[in-house]
């Protein structure tokens, strides 16, 4: 039973979808031209609950969404699966983006509203969704333009410099994973509203960070976040600056990053492969506030001037055997010409003894 005073469902969401409930599946399935079976993986890969046949549940925008998806298939631009692919990448990145925005219209309520009813909360939300919806959603449609066109353009760039990957043609690129230390000890000691404003803090000055620099971020999980970036300088500058940004906040934990270049699989807007696990693998090695990275990334940067590396010990890691890790930190003092290289002593960044007899010794 509906509390007193609450609107009812049914025309918040015609509201939010901008249309009438008026048709069951059959009649949607009847006026696209598609199939029912190819509705229902469509239906399926949006995320949205299975309805009865008889359920009146449909507008006129979700019959036009299953007309344009099966011409899509119909004019030979991508077959039903690649089709549902596509769906499903829309899917989930709306469904997060749906349930932040109204996590965030909540929390925007004035104090009064907040200590007010249910019924007048609700209420307030629903008059500022029917206000201001239509100008949100050219915003969704802008960012997604800007997004594709440089996902585009990152894509061309590859292509015309194909020749300077690996054999399987996978691009050259940087990967680095941010992770908040002791995150879990952190959860236990703050209450739910304050790690939710922590974490969110962490993911968008991380996010922040990547953009302004020129990388990509590409997923965030809570208290990791996964960057990549096309140089290797680019990716170094983004590790080192998220490193050293999150230590000056007294009240967010320190990070300790990760960082690896080689071949990449980009897919499905993720990226996967060796090189991404080593990066994962080589954050677990660092330190509060420090970056780790791998000998390829090591020997990218030894020449650049801005940025100085260390050998430390070698380390097994699961699943890639021993490694050779390097951190890696901002040079403070230009090199001279008789000191070019970067230190090529295996010392231990944390003790200075050698790394070989450490090695040895276990």
């Amino acid at each position: 039973m509906m509390a007193a005073g609450l609107p009812d469902p049914k025309e918040i969401e015609e509201l939010l979808l901008g249309g009438e409930l008026r048709y069951t599946r059959v009649d949607a399935v009847r006026l696209a031209g598609v199939s029912r079976e190819f509705s229902g993986k469509v239906w399926r890969a949006f995320g949205y609950p299975s309805m009865p046949d008889e359920t009146v549940a449909y507008t006129e925008g979700d019959v036009a969404a299953l007309e344009r998806l099966g011409r899509l298939v119909e004019d030979g631009i991508l077959d039903e699966d690649g089709v549902v692919r596509l769906v499903r990448a829309f899917g989930q990145t709306m469904s997060r983006l749906a349930e932040w925005q109204v996590s965030l219209l909540g929390s925007m309520l004035p104090q009064d509203a907040n200590d007010a009813s249910s019924a007048e909360a609700v209420q307030t939300i629903v008059e500022i969704a029917e206000k201001h919806i239509g100008e949100f959603e050219p915003l969704v449609v802008h960012a997604w333009r800007r997004q594709l066109a440089a996902a585009g353009t990152r894509a061309l760039g590859t292509a015309a410099t194909r020749e300077n990957g690996d054999p399987a043609g996978r691009p050259m690129t940087t990967v680095g994973f941010a992770d908040m230390v002791s995150f879990t000890q952190v959860s236990r000691e703050l209450e739910e509203i304050e790690l939710a404003r922590v974490v969110e803090w962490f993911e968008e000055t991380a996010a922040d960070i990547v953009a302004s620099l020129g990388g990509r971020l590409v997923k965030t999980l809570g208290d990791e976040v996964l960057f990549s970036a096309e140089t290797p300088e680019t990716g170094a500058e983004i590790a080192l600056t998220i490193a050293a940004t999150i230590q000056d906040e007294t009240e967010v934990p320190d990070v300790r990053v990760g960082a690896a270049y080689g071949p990449v699989l980009p897919l499905m807007g993720d990226v996967f492969g060796t090189t991404v696990n080593l990066a994962a693998r080589l954050t677990s090695l660092a330190r509060p506030g420090t970056v780790v990275i791998d000998s390829e990334l090591a020997a990218q940067l030894e020449n650049e001037p801005d940025y100085e590396v260390a050998r430390i010990v070698r380390r097994p890691v699961r699943g890639l055997g021993i490694i050779q890790p390097y951190v890696l930190r901002r040079n403070e003092k230009p090199k001279s010409a008789d000191n070019e290289k970067p230190k090529s002593a295996d010392t231990d960044a944390d003790t200075g003894r050698d790394a070989d007899r450490d090695a040895e010794a276990s």
